[in-house]
């Protein structure tokens, strides 16, 4: 399988131009059975990643664009009275669907973004007192602006732990930003991209991902940098038992990228910041750490 995944890297690759590495980490964020979650400023390409992945897995997909005045029946769906059929009849919303795109998920208020909740847990959602379930796989990739964007609701702690990882692009460097001024408009080429893999193999893949080894020792590191998380006054608050298992699975589907069946202190290392960046709190640091993660996987010794 791991032809395949290169070909839907490169494919990626290909349109999104000299982010390779935010684009492994968004497919490994989807073959580990996660969603995503995509920060940047307006026209980074935040989007335009969120259509590629869409093609290229070959998933039905629907595009949800959230506004300020975007209500939850408008992404679940709502009963609607046929008056043919003297009763009342579900319409479901756009969420019943295999990938979901919620572009600009802050503009929203919370009671809309929290619509999702259940949806990203569990697979399903509850309307009209009745439990139905989601397309399978079913995935959200939403995008949001920074919160010192004008218009925007911060996403609540509950709503951003459901997200496997968060991911920024940043800005191209000199030459990929060349290649895109000169090349052909990005948005044909999304139009013109074939699917890559088939929802066999990408069940396949998750399969995968779940059966990559991770020994003791990897498992006392990770448990190390866990317990330092909920114990250093650095942190306002610890990794979760969820955050702690996406962590772990977030390992384990870089490990197979990186064409391993097992995980190595690096791949709990590089998955870190899309990890824990929207799941830790921190304060200010010395002796030149830079952020938060940096300050706990300088701090902790790797055990392997």
């Amino acid at each position: 399988m791991q032809p395949i995944l290169s070909d839907i890297v490169t494919a990626v690759s290909q349109v999104l131009l000299g982010k390779e590495k935010q684009v492994k980490l968004a497919v490994a964020c989807l073959i580990g059975r996660g969603h995503l979650l995509l920060e940047d400023l307006p026209g980074m390409g935040k989007t335009t990643l969120a259509h590629c992945l869409g093609k290229v897995l070959g998933l039905d997909y629907q595009r949800v664009q959230f506004t300020s005045d975007l209500l939850p029946a408008d992404i679940l769906g709502a009963a609607v009275f046929d008056k043919h059929q003297s009763q009342f009849a579900f319409h479901p919303g756009p969420i019943f669907t295999q990938l979901l795109l919620a572009d600009e998920i802050n503009r929203s208020t919370p009671k809309t973004q929290s619509a999702l909740l259940e949806a990203m847990e569990e697979g399903q959602v509850s309307i009209e007192g009745e439990t139905r379930l989601l397309p399978s796989p079913f995935f959200v990739i939403a995008t949001q602006n920074p919160s010192s964007q004008s218009g925007t609701f911060m996403l609540p702690e509950s709503q951003l732990d459901r997200f496997l990882m968060r991911v920024s692009l940043g800005y191209p460097d000199h030459q990929s930003e060349r290649l895109l001024l000169e090349g052909a408009d990005p948005r044909q080429r999304i139009t013109d991209m074939q699917p890559a893999i088939t929802q066999q193999q990408l069940h396949t893949l998750q399969e995968e991902v779940a059966a990559i080894r991770c020994s003791d020792a990897l498992l006392d590191y990770l448990q190390s940098l866990i317990t330092f998380t909920r114990e250093d006054g650095h942190f306002t608050y610890g990794v979760s038992p969820r955050g702690a298992l996406a962590w772990l699975s977030a390992a384990k589907a870089w490990a197979l990228l990186a064409g391993r069946d097992y995980v190595i202190p690096e791949d709990i290392q590089d998955v870190a910041r899309a990890v824990l960046g929207h799941r830790v709190r921190g304060g200010e640091f010395e002796h030149g750490q830079t952020d938060i993660i940096d300050y706990l996987l300088t701090s902790v010794k790797v055990i392997a």
